[in-house]
């Protein structure tokens, strides 16, 4: 694997890939890997003739306050477990050469950027969007994979890319879960051991709500009830401390909607202790109907 540590070099290696028509499949990444990252990595090995990964921790997508300063940094492990998947290189680029001295060009995300985290977290798209962008000239992939779990980033890059005609296809992926239902992230490791028990309500509180759509319900309001409940820990004894939402939305426009007719996604934001953590999960009436008794709960 190749290490490389500046994008007009990681532009090359992409460009010499891409002649003779061969694809090259894009994972963004701020390092601090987990499996779920390296579930990318093997979707793209299997769509792909090439992969390349990045590590940046991108300053633009910290809030005052938010936690750039403490965001794990384990780049050595990282470049090892990248290797061991397959990855063909990876860019660790340094912050001056992603945004040079006096660099004032930034993205202004699309509307689906607006509600839920556009709400909590009101700059945060626009760092992401602006830093995907950049990466996408550096590195001028056939295709860009993304994890589920980052719903609402997954529909705003979506969105940027078809009205910016981005040559690029984004493909995103199912969410890892540890064995507990918990959705893997890198901020897992900044949780106690009792506030990763009590973590687990929300991917039990989704769970719940799969349950109650696959057996018919798809009255929103009602749905939605479900869902905060067991987030409460009306129904248990476990609870998170604070809740920023819990929805059940339109999945493309992340808008309201009062009733389930082919699908919507459920997503939640929640402090459990000092740590934020999302997690979704999308109720299709059609897998529904046809998957009533499934494995995953989650899907």
């Amino acid at each position: 694997m190749q290490i490389i540590d500046n994008t007009a070099e990681a532009h090359d290696f992409v460009r010499s890939c891409r002649r003779n028509d061969q694809s090259v499949g894009v994972v963004l990444t701020m390092g601090a890997l987990h499996q779920g990252h390296l579930s990318l990595v093997e979707h793209s090995r299997k769509a792909c003739d090439h992969t390349i990964a990045t590590i940046f921790v991108n300053p633009t997508q910290f809030a005052p306050g938010e936690d750039l300063d403490q965001y794990p940094r384990t780049i050595e492990r990282d470049v090892t477990l990248l290797g061991e998947a397959g990855c063909d290189a990876v860019l660790i680029p340094d912050v001056k050469d992603m945004y040079p001295a006096g660099a004032s060009t930034s993205v202004n995300p699309p509307k689906v950027a607006e509600p839920l985290e556009g709400q909590f977290r009101p700059s945060h798209f626009g760092g992401v969007a602006t830093v995907v962008l950049k990466f996408f000239q550096i590195l001028p992939g056939s295709h860009a994979f993304f994890g589920r779990k980052d719903y609402q980033q997954c529909c705003v890059i979506k969105a940027m890319v078809e009205d910016f005609k981005i040559p690029i296809e984004i493909i995103d992926c199912p969410i890892v879960r540890e064995a507990d239902g918990l959705a893997m992230s890198s901020r897992n490791r900044y949780l106690s051991e009792s506030d990763r028990r009590r973590a687990r309500c929300l991917s039990m509180a989704l769970a719940d709500v799969q349950t109650a759509f696959d057996g018919g319900q798809r009255n929103v309001q009602a749905l939605t009830d479900r869902l905060r409940e067991r987030l409460s820990g009306a129904a248990s004894n476990q609870s998170v401390d604070r809740l920023d939402y819990a929805v059940i939305v339109d999945p493309v426009t992340l808008q309201p909607i009062d009733k389930v007719t082919t699908s919507a996604v459920a997503l939640i934001a929640a402090h459990v202790g000092t740590t934020r953590l999302i997690d979704n999960c999308v109720l299709d009436c059609h897998m529904s109907n046809h998957h009533n008794a499934t494995t995953d709960p989650l899907r």
